[in-house]
This record gives C-alpha cells, sequence and structure tokens, in this order.
C-alpha cells in the first residue's frame, strides 16, 4: 500500500522531496550545473521511475484530495471563461465574424499560414524520398489560381471523424526513413457536429480547405454536408443532449442508414437528443428503449446537408449534460484515455498531447486552443510564464503550488498534474516518449508512445536538462479572481 501524502503534507515534504530528487535524480540545465548523482529509487513499476501499479487508476490520486468534488468553475464560469477565449485568444477562429463574401486575399491568407511548399527532404512510409514531381503536384492541387476575387462563404458540418491536413493530399510524409509516427502532413481532425466555414477547394475536387474554430486546414470534401449559416448553427443550439464522457461512443450499428452505423463520437463531443420520438417508433429498423434518440449531421450526394436520427445505445458513456469540472472529474476523464496510442495531429484514430488536454476539458464545456503553441501562451487563461532567467528555486515553487489539472508546457508538449506520491509530483500525458537516469547514471529514454503516468522531476529532455528546466508555462483553468 503506498503512501500518497495530502496537500498540506505535500507542502512540509516539499523541501525535504525537491532535496533529494535533485541530489539523486536530476541533472540541471547549464544555469545550473549539476551533476546527477543517482541512488537507488523506490518502486519502478514497468521500468518507469517511481511508479507503482496502483497509481495507474484514478482511485488514489482522488481519495487523497480534500476537496476533490468541489467545483472549479461552475457552469456559468464557464461560459465566462469561454467568452474570453473567444474574445482574447487569436488563435480562436469565430465562424460568425467570417465576412459573407470571402475576398481572394483572406482566402489565401488562410491558406499560406499552413501550405507552405515543403523545402526540407522528406521521406513516404515505405522510406522512399518524395520526389519533387511529387510535391509539385501536391502544390499543384492547393488551385490557388483558381481562387476567385469574392465567393460567397459556405458553411457546414463535419459528419465524420475527419483529417485536417496541410495539403490537399493523403500521402503520409516523415522527416526520416523508417520514422512512421509523426505525418508532417498532418495538423488535426474534426469530428461529427463542428461547424466549419467551407473557403475554398481543392483542384481535383476532393478536398476542402476549412475554417473550424480551432484550426483551419484541408479536409476530405466528402467529410462535410454545407448548408445555410441557420442550419448549421442551429445544430444542437437547444437541448437537450447527449455530451460524450467516455474516451469514445459509438452509434447503433444499422444497415438502413450507413452514415450514422457504427459512427465514432469524440469525449466532450455533444449531440441533441430527439426527446419527442414516438416511442413505439423505429430509428433505423430498431425500437429505441435501450438507446438515446440523437440527431447527426450527414452529407448528401450532392454535398448538402441534413440531419437524420440515430441510436446511441445507453451502454456507451454519455451525460446529459457537460460534466461539473471538479479535480476527481479532471482525473477521472483524463484516466479514460490511459494506454491509447500517441498520434501525431489526431492521427491513428486517437490524439496527441494537446489533443488529448483539450478532449478532456470538452467534457465539461471548456474551450483550449488546438495546438501546444497557443495552449501555452494563450491570454485567456490564468498563465505563468516561465524564461531562462528562471531559477531552479523559482521553478521548484511553481511546481510544488500545482494543482490537479493544470497544464504544465515544455516545447512540443503538455501534461496535466494528477498529484504527488512517492515524494514526487506525478503528470499524465499524452506523449511519444520520455527518458530519466537509472542508478547508474545512465540516461535511460523509455518509448511510452500513448497515454502514460509519469513523474516530472526525474524525467529528462536532454543529458543536461530536465524538464523542470525547460518548462516555458503552467496554465491554470481556475476561477480568475486567483490571480
Amino acid at each position: 500500500m503506498i503512501a500518497i501524502p495530502t496537500l498540506p503534507q505535500r507542502r512540509r515534504l516539499a523541501p525535504l522531496s525537491r532535496a533529494l530528487i535533485l541530489a539523486t535524480a536530476l541533472c540541471a540545465g547549464p544555469a545550473f550545473a549539476l551533476s546527477p548523482t543517482p541512488v537507488q529509487m523506490a518502486p519502478a513499476y514497468a521500468g518507469i521511475i517511481g511508479l507503482e501499479e496502483a497509481l495507474l487508476t484514478p482511485q488514489p490520486w482522488i481519495a487523497q484530495l480534500p476537496d476533490a468534488d468541489t467545483l472549479i468553475l461552475d457552469r456559468a464560469d464557464i461560459t465566462a471563461q469561454n467568452l474570453r477565449m473567444r474574445q482574447l485568444d487569436a488563435s480562436i477562429i469565430d465562424l460568425h465574424k467570417l465576412p459573407a463574401t470571402l475576398p481572394r486575399t483572406l482566402v489565401r491568407e488562410h491558406i499560406d499560414a499552413i501550405s507552405n511548399a515543403p523545402t526540407r527532404t522528406l521521406y513516404d512510409v515505405q522510406g522512399r524520398q518524395v520526389s519533387a514531381a511529387q510535391l509539385q503536384a501536391i502544390t499543384a492541387n492547393l488551385g490557388l489560381e483558381a481562387i476567385p476575387a469574392s465567393r460567397p462563404i459556405q458553411y457546414g458540418l463535419v459528419v465524420h471523424r475527419a483529417a485536417l491536413r496541410t495539403f490537399p493530399t493523403d500521402l503520409r510524409v516523415f522527416s526520416s526513413k523508417g520514422d512512421t509516427d509523426i505525418d508532417r502532413f498532418q495538423e488535426s481532425a474534426l469530428f461529427p457536429g463542428d461547424a466549419v466555414a467551407v473557403l475554398h477547394e481543392s483542384a481535383d475536387g476532393k478536398w476542402v480547405f476549412v475554417a473550424s474554430e480551432r484550426y483551419a486546414a484541408w479536409m476530405e470534401k466528402r467529410f462535410v454536408g454545407t448548408g445555410s449559416a441557420d442550419q448549421v448553427f442551429g445544430y444542437g443550439k437547444e437541448g437537450p443532449y447527449r455530451v460524450i464522457t467516455g474516451a469514445t461512443a459509438t452509434t447503433a450499428y444499422t444497415p438502413e442508414e450507413p452514415r450514422v452505423s457504427n459512427l465514432q463520437l469524440e469525449m466532450g463531443v455533444r449531440v441533441p437528443v430527439l426527446a419527442d420520438w414516438p416511442v413505439m417508433d423505429t430509428v433505423n429498423g430498431q425500437q429505441a428503449h435501450a438507446a438515446h434518440v440523437i440527431q447527426l449531421p450527414v452529407r448528401n450526394d450532392d454535398g448538402s446537408l441534413a440531419l437524420v436520427p440515430a441510436l446511441l445505445p445507453r451502454s456507451q458513456e454519455t451525460s446529459d449534460d457537460y460534466l461539473p469540472l471538479t479535480r476527481a472529474n479532471l482525473i477521472t476523464q483524463a484516466f479514460k484515455f490511459l494506454g491509447e496510442r500517441y498520434g501525431w495531429g489526431h492521427s491513428y484514430n486517437t490524439r496527441d498531447c494537446s489533443g488529448f488536454v483539450s478532449e478532456i476539458y470538452r467534457s465539461f464545456g471548456v474551450l483550449l486552443p488546438r495546438n501546444t503553441s497557443a495552449q501555452a501562451i494563450s491570454p485567456a487563461l490564468d498563465r505563468l510564464p516561465f524564461t531562462d532567467k528562471d531559477d531552479t528555486a523559482t521553478r521548484e515553487a511553481a511546481i510544488a503550488d500545482l494543482q490537479v489539472g493544470d497544464l504544465v508546457y515544455i516545447p512540443g508538449h503538455v501534461m496535466m498534474m494528477l498529484g504527488t506520491a512517492n515524494g514526487m509530483t506525478w503528470m499524465i500525458h499524452d506523449t511519444s516518449g520520455g527518458s530519466w537516469f537509472d542508478a547508474d547514471g545512465k540516461r535511460i529514454h523509455a518509448q511510452l508512445n500513448g497515454v502514460s503516468v509519469t513523474p516530472l522531476e526525474p524525467m529528462m529532455a536532454s543529458d543536461t536538462a530536465s524538464y523542470i528546466d525547460r518548462m516555458t508555462n503552467i496554465q491554470r483553468i481556475r476561477p480568475q479572481a486567483t490571480k
């Protein structure tokens, strides 16, 4: 049985814990010039320094919290927080404010921001160098010369989980031979019911450049149905709802309506419920007592948007509204992804580090920017920034002050704070890897490649810099009065 210190105990233990860790496991960055003097750390379950198997469940982390079920933000607070995000964060796109007639300059501005012709060598999944002719064909498919001087804006709803791509191509490209996890043309993904503005179409007619609230990129045209602004923005505007609270949920299989058969819905997706559906009427060949009758968007053969009923089985993890934002719920939601494969830019039908924290907070109705680069500096959150002038003591004091759900950023990565155990601060994060020193002073690299639970203090970004040394920001979703 492990003993996890409570928050007051943690305050008392912090100086001793930090001294022990610095003396035993860490090597600070050049400005702090410490050498690792490793000793035998306590547990190391599955090779992870300091880990015990019991820590791979939410219960011990929740049990240490005296205020586990206390609201961090209530619904009114979250509404106000999201309004700040939309007003203050430049990475958030207000679709309602896009002009009804799109000028060529605006369309080019959005496309040019992401679809820059590659200058470095890239390789395909077989390890072959992507040729200049291939790259030329890909950039030609942007169809930039076909952008009219102006065009009416089109709105649409995403009808199926869809990749957002740098270019209008499904060619996967990589920076080195044999390393096929990080597709450099993969940007993100959109989910059923997400609203988009369609800004342009590729030369081959198979892709559209779309702007969603959090990202603008290319997606396959077959995954969006276009309709009027009222139809798109009115979707799900009024309740009742079901919010997906599992990592994913899947609609019932139906041969009668394949467009909504076994459709995957992601954590935090909110779908309207057809509460007045006649109880004995079937939905796509099935009586609905064991499911929720929901409404989903589909694409007609002509590309237009339609809304159709579907069944969401009651066996799937859903709620009648967004979950209460509590520390217990944050931990519970995060653990629903534990062990899921890391998917750069939401590839592999999974998610990456920033997508991971975004989907957790989406299940509470909280809006976050898409990428770590935007999340880490968002002015709409309670931000604590760091520079290379911040010394070890300053950084350790910030770590000691972390609360469950706080987001810790290092370059290109974000982690969510879970709690403390075995004298260390613990994170849950979706990561491609991690490293630390073993008892012999050798840096061990672990190909974690998924949602993992790791301590923060021993984690090394290089032989000479720890994660704490590299920390750029802490972002907190807390009441603004605490600033």
